[in-house]
């Protein structure tokens, strides 16, 4: 999912956000305003928000999921056509949404189920705009629905709905192509779409689910399939969230990661791979600052920019360089300078501070982008053909303190130490340090010996 700057960054840019967006400010189809890269994955492709506000795509394109106007796969990045002024991206099993600037969603790709929200159930190869939607400013795919958040806090829901995953109160086979209104829902700030459930974030902290919920993935302790909004049982202090096929993470306001729901592959990264019915927390990452989900695996990006994984990998997803599936994080090798992380069904990426593209897992249909459709354990660049006019643009790193060094780098990133001195070489700024004549270990340990 993203610009993976500090929480506090990120929640007030999008507050800044929907602010303009109720105001009707944000110029209509502005290409040469600047916004955040970004990547995300589908099932098996793969899409990159440039800062120019344009959008690239690649893998996967039997239904058009790619915007090029072809059903051709692509194993490096094209453009999508006839698209500027994004400021989001996401993707579905096989379909793309893209948030303009505006307020408004397009769509292409796979429609079988009229989860392109445009009145229809044909699939569509270039994007076309979503009935009745304005003022967005989120938007949110799973494998067969989509969506949307507003401005005033209300979440809207199309495509499929038998398993109750649009939120309106009914269940059926007979799926919505336009947006309807989740019902109940007010107040909230972020989305989230799995397979066949959803969620969503309030501004006070709680998360509220609905959907499917073989597996616990909704949270509240049963098992059983919801048609309208639940609150998931004893979660509060939330500022992120995620949704995987069958299973949910968040980041709570302490940067530990949380999760719930299946978990045979070791997803929740709790050491286990019993289903969970309520959250737990995942063992061993700290300083979280941004978080993915695939359909079986998990993945988070650190404060430091290292990348860190768990779950299944047998396509090599979790970038360890193995294929064997890892019950709790470890971490991804050959990423050390990430701002931002998405993931596919099976494949995760990833985009560094020099605006380079990286990306791991299975790439049967070209998804990592590296001009190949073989499987990578480790992280491959991905590639850009030449000729092509590719450039992500600005993709500054994180600076909390505003002193000039990225957070990834900075040995006190919340305060400003611009000579980075460290008196005790224990890796922690003399700013920062509690105890700056304790060295040679880390500041919980320094403190407890000094």
């Amino acid at each position: 999912m993203k610009n993976n700057k500090s929480i506090q960054t990120r929640a007030f840019h999008y507050l800044i956000l929907v602010f303009f967006l109720m105001l009707g400010v944000i110029a209509v189809g502005d290409a040469t305003a600047q916004t955040d890269p970004m990547m995300e994955g589908g099932e098996w492709h793969t899409v990159s928000l440039k800062s120019d506000g344009t959008v690239w795509t690649w893998g996967a394109n039997a239904s058009g999921q790619l915007g090029d106007g072809t059903g051709i796969d692509k194993l490096t990045p094209v453009q999508v056509s006839g698209l500027t002024g994004v400021i989001a991206v996401a993707a579905g099993s096989g379909h793309t949404l893209a948030l303009k600037s505006n307020g408004t969603v397009w769509a292409w790709g796979r429609n079988d189920y009229g989860q392109i929200g445009d009145g229809r159930t044909t699939d569509r190869y270039t994007p076309v705009q979503v009935n009745g939607l304005s003022g967005v400013s989120a938007v949110a795919a799973g494998e067969y629905h989509t969506l949307a958040l507003k401005g005033d806090g209300t979440v809207w829901a199309w495509g499929r709905n038998n398993l109750g995953q649009l939120g309106i109160g009914t269940i059926s086979i007979k799926p919505k192509t336009s947006p309807v209104n989740v019902s109940g829902l007010t107040g909230i700030i972020a989305i989230a779409a799995g397979a066949w459930h959803s969620v969503a974030l309030k501004s006070d902290g709680t998360v509220w689910t609905w959907g499917e919920n073989k597996y616990g993935e909704l949270g509240d302790g049963t098992t059983t399939v919801r048609s309208t909004p639940v609150q998931v049982t004893g979660l509060s202090g939330v500022v992120a969230i995620a949704a995987g096929g069958w299973h949910t993470l968040v980041i709570k306001t302490d940067n530990t990661v949380w999760a719930w729901g299946r978990n045979d592959y070791g997803q929740l990264g709790n050491n286990s791979t019993i289903n969970k019915l309520t959250p737990v927390k995942v063992s061993t990452v700290t300083d979280i600052e941004a978080i993915t989900a695939g359909k079986l695996h998990s993945a988070a990006l650190r404060s430091d920019c290292t990348v860190w994984a768990w779950g299944q990998n047998t396509d090599g997803q979790l970038g360890d360089g193995t294929i064997i599936m890892k019950k709790v994080p470890v971490e991804v090798l050959n990423v050390s300078d990430a701002i931002s992380i998405g993931s596919g069904g099976y494949h995760t990426a990833e985009i560094n501070t020099d605006c380079t593209m990286r990306a791991w897992g299975d790439n049967a249909e070209g998804q990592l982008g590296d001009n190949t459709i073989i499987d990578k354990s480790i992280a491959v660049e991905v590639i850009i053909p030449p000729a092509t006019p590719f450039d992500l643009g600005s993709c500054s790193p994180s600076d909390k303190d505003s002193d000039g060094i990225p957070d990834c780098n900075d040995n006190c990133p919340d305060n400003c130490n611009v000579q980075q001195l460290d008196a005790d070489a224990d890796g922690i700024g003399d700013v920062c340090d509690t105890d700056p004549g304790c060295g040679g270990c880390g500041q919980a340990q320094c403190e407890q010996q000094c």
